[in-house]
């Protein structure tokens, strides 16, 4: 059968339903429309068909006499996940349910694939991270999801704009990885015979364009980190980073909570929340505490970056907590923290203050030398953001890279390296500057209440399937 190369659609379903409310049963409304959609439902009672037709906005019922409609044999022949383009008058069913009648139709594009029902959809999480085209037919509580992610892209966008923010674009291609700490993938540029980097943070060239006169900048970027895949990992992922020259941390935690509860208030009507079975308050000020304070709670004794290292690492043993001999006390407190306290921060907490050697990028704390003025907004037990005061002397920049190179000769792969580049931006000079990255994808699992990163990316990262 040919099909047509277009197709006359008038009304979505859910324009339908909204103009015709409250009808009574059994009316013939005299309002002509043409929707078009996949065929999700059909039921056949002798010479009168009923079908469901899906469109990106919802369902409506088809209603098909075999006296009136065109070719009913054939009507009845159609296949779940049809597409098909419907033209007929809107009425009532003696039940009361709103159909459209089928007075003409068209068949726009057969599925040669059996389809899922409504009723059952897919059961197989892998088929539906696999065939996500399949899945968001089937499964309602899938394209809500993925709806909601838009909205909360665009309503972050529009929000950072109403504050003066510049939305701007910097490279996905770096020359060498930078910006945080994590293992970047490695590509080749052929025309200039270039190993390159996919970025893992657009951090140091947002903050070449604060140099650059731009005082406070945002984007919503795709970045690539080269570790493992889990509920809250993804290989790449995507983040809000932004940049406001003249402030510190306090601004940017402040910036944060804000933007939160507007989100959820926008999107949900309220900041009072249950995700995964349990109550979630994302209304403002959020609990703050120091690393170190955090730390002390949950392993029974007070500990700090001034511990000694080697009570550091006995900690470390009698919690279970792996550690390297080239860690300092910095790093060890770091892993105290995250394999012992984060997990257990359901409210949303900014936990602040956290170790130089483990903040190549942020600040010296203005009251003690082994400190950054850093925080990360910990929610329902997992990092939901990381910012900090940054660091603007390039001199003392230029020591914490050096102390990355070592730290990568020692071993450890997700250290940076020298960016000679950016100390040269640096030595014209960046104001105080606050900086702030918030994972998009874990924003969008709260506020969807999804358990797993991959219920919130349309196409995953999975693993090739065997053939």
């Amino acid at each position: 059968m040919s099909v047509p190369y277009e197709a006359t659609v008038t009304h979505t379903a859910q324009q339908v339903l909204d103009e015709h409310p409250g009808i009574e049963p059994g009316t013939e409304t005299g309002d002509r429309v043409a929707v078009a959609g996949r065929l999700l439902l059909r039921r056949v009672q002798g010479k009168l068909a009923f079908g469901t037709l899906a469109d990106h906005t919802g369902r409506i019922q088809l209603f098909a006499p075999s006296q009136t409609t065109p070719d009913f044999d054939a009507f009845c022949d159609l296949n779940l996940g049809d597409w098909i383009q419907v033209s007929g008058e809107v009425m009532t069913t003696r039940r009361g349910e709103l159909s459209v009648r089928v007075d003409g139709w068209e068949l726009l594009a057969a599925t040669r694939r059996g389809f899922p029902d409504k009723w059952h959809g897919i059961t197989d999480p892998d088929t539906r991270y696999r065939q996500r085209y399949v899945d968001l037919w089937v499964t309602e509580e899938a394209r809500r999801t993925f709806t909601l992610r838009s909205r909360i892209v665009s309503l972050t966008r529009r929000w950072m704009e109403d504050r003066g923010y510049l939305e701007v674009e910097t490279p996905v291609f770096h020359p060498i990885p930078g910006g945080a700490l994590a293992k970047p993938f490695v590509t080749h540029h052929n025309a200039l015979d270039l190993q390159m980097y996919l970025r893992i943070a657009p951090e140091l060239y947002l903050k070449r364009l604060v140099v650059g006169g731009f005082p406070k900048v945002f984007e919503i970027a795709r970045v690539f980190r080269n570790e493992g895949i889990s509920t809250r990992h993804n290989p790449e992922f995507t983040m809000l980073e932004c940049y406001e020259a003249y402030g510190d941390y306090r601004v940017h935690m402040d910036l944060t909570q804000q933007l939160v509860a507007h989100l959820a208030i926008e999107l949900l009507g309220t900041t009072q929340l249950t995700y995964q079975d349990r109550p979630l308050d994302l209304s403002a000020p959020w609990r703050r505490v120091t690393l170190a304070e955090i730390t002390s709670e949950h392993v029974g004794t007070e500990v700090s970056v001034d511990t000694p290292v080697d009570e550091l690492r006995k900690l470390c043993d009698a919690h279970g907590v792996p550690h390297k001999p080239s860690y300092g006390p910095g790093k060890l407190l770091l892993e105290l923290y995250e394999k012992t306290a984060e997990h257990t921060l359901w409210a949303p907490t900014f936990v602040t203050d956290y170790p130089k050697e483990v903040s190549p990028l942020s600040r010296d704390h203005r009251s003690h030398p082994l400190l950054t003025e850093r925080f990360e907004g910990i929610v329902a037990g997992r990092e939901l953001c990381n910012g900090f005061s940054e660091l603007i002397d390039p001199d003392e920049q230029r020591a914490r890279f050096e102390d990355q190179v070592r730290q990568r000769d020692a071993g450890d792969d997700e250290a940076m390296v020298v960016d000679e580049d950016y100390l040269r931006a640096l030595e014209y000079g960046l104001p105080a500057t606050v900086g702030l990255g918030i994972g998009i994808d874990r924003l969008v699992m709260l506020l969807t209440d999804s358990h797993s990163i991959r219920d919130v990316v349309l196409f995953p990262t999975l693993r090739p399937e065997q053939t």
